[in-house]
């Protein structure tokens, strides 16, 4: 007798957490899914929701890794140690900021203390040890273009959100000297790395410059149409494309354009030069886009020219041609672009197995983000990607639809919960009759 109870308990529990962790999970995706703000500019519930599970979470993380200065001792060349945590930081303001433009929710109402811990990690020297081993003491001064974008880009989010005034003479100096120097470069290009140019890096960067004007009272358009040239005629790759790395002084192409980088740099292109986002946007479509039935989404490399199924650091893994941190990275660049047709087919594709839990964490995506340096760079990523409006003035396109992989993940949120229920009956059903021929 005490055996069978045990038993009928321990189905119990695995039914529980089959409804905790698949059941609950698949109903949260078909809401998602027929969420209009995930196919029409507007912001998802699952990203208010990400944010409320993410706030507590980040401004944890930043204090204990400030605190412990393990910063200062990562390996030179690891970049999940190194750039990751910034990015983590930068993501999550930018979010912010674009949550509080957009809604109601009054972020700053619950985040402030998260906001300036971000912050806080963001100037911390520790946090800048690699690039001062890259660049030397002055190397807030000198080359290092993707590092200070980024301090430009969470600066003014801080900034923005906060306007309390702190920050703003360190993002004035970077935005300034930033500004000049590339200004007075030859091509218009500069090093993220000793001996390593990203155009891609670079053209992000300014437009983060432009989008610190608001905060700043100041205005770089003059730079911004000069700095045009750097991405026109012999600078781009053979179809027309930003060049994802090249080697200066001459600029000679070493990667053409790629997933990661087009769909990092298509989220600031509309806002610099519109028709020339237009035309990069439509290349990119028409060259990277495809639709196996089971996916669909951006290409990592243009056919041919790279194994469909592999990984590689920038892109993460590549499947049947498909490049995951591409496809996520596009969400932003679809949505900024007023694509909203991809941005839907992208963003199912998304939510579906991002294995949303009901406390609002993204599961999977906890998984793949580095633990030990940035457990939450994933997931600050999905916000900021999710609330990235349309530029002003772009057409809105809207459409899309849910690939296989939607609807098999779909099965399996909910095929789990209900075999383990079915399952779980049956033996308990045969336990009942068991016991009542033991009776008679």
């Amino acid at each position: 007798m005490k055996a069978a109870i045990v038993e009928v308990l321990a189905h119990c529990v695995l039914v529980a957490l089959a409804v905790y962790f698949f059941f609950l999970p698949g109903l949260s995706v078909v809401r998602d899914l027929n969420d209009p703000a995930l196919g029409h500019p507007g912001v998802p519930k699952r990203a208010v929701e990400l944010h409320r599970s993410l706030t507590p979470r980040v401004e944890s993380w930043a204090r204990t890794r400030v605190a412990s200065g393990r910063a200062r001792s990562v390996p030179l060349h690891d970049v999940a140690a190194t750039e990751w945590p910034l990015f983590t930081a930068v993501f999550y303001l930018m979010a912010t900021e674009q949550l509080q433009e957009q809604t109601s929710t009054r972020p700053m109402t619950y985040a402030s203390g998260a906001v300036h811990a971000a912050r806080d990690l963001l100037i911390d020297p520790g946090h800048h040890t690699w690039v001062k081993e890259h660049w030397g003491e002055d190397y807030l001064h000198h080359q290092n273009f993707f590092f200070r974008s980024l301090l430009i880009g969470g600066l003014t989010s801080y900034e923005a959100l906060t306007h309390d005034g702190s920050s703003l003479p360190m993002l004035r100096d970077q935005v300034e000297t930033l500004s000049a120097s590339l200004d007075r470069t030859r091509l218009g290009l500069m090093n993220d790395y000793p001996g390593e140019c990203y155009p891609i890096d670079v053209l992000a960067g300014i437009g983060l410059i432009r989008r610190a004007d608001a905060v700043l009272g100041t205005d770089h358009c003059a730079f911004v149409e000069r700095s045009l040239r750097a991405f026109q005629g012999p600078r781009t790759d053979d179809i027309g494309l930003v060049p994802f790395r090249v080697d200066l002084p001459e600029a000679t192409e070493v990667q053409p354009g790629r997933g990661i980088g087009m769909a990092w740099s298509l989220q600031f292109a509309p806002d610099l030069w519109p028709e020339q986002s237009r035309q990069w946007y439509a290349t990119f479509e028409r060259h990277f886009w495809q639709d196996r039935g089971w996916a669909a989404g951006f290409r990592e490399f243009r056919p041919g020219t790279w194994p469909e199924w592999t990984f590689e650091i920038d892109a993460g893994p590549v499947a049947d041609g498909f490049g995951t941190s591409a496809n996520a990275f596009a969400i932003a660049a679809a949505r900024r672009n007023g694509r909203f047709d991809h941005a839907y087919t992208l963003s199912s594709e998304l939510v579906a197995t991002a294995w949303p839990l009901p406390s609002g964490g993204l599961l999977s995506v906890q998984a793949v983000s580095q633990a030990t340096d940035a457990p939450y760079l994933g997931e600050s990523a999905i916000l900021y990607f999710l609330t990235v409006p349309p530029a002003k003035g772009v057409p809105i396109v809207t459409g899309g639809h849910r690939p296989g992989l939607v609807w098999l993940t779909l099965a399996i949120y909910f095929g789990i919960p209900l075999g383990a229920a079915f399952m779980a009956a049956k033996r308990i059903a045969a336990l009942v009759r068991a016991r009542r021929r033991t009776a008679q």
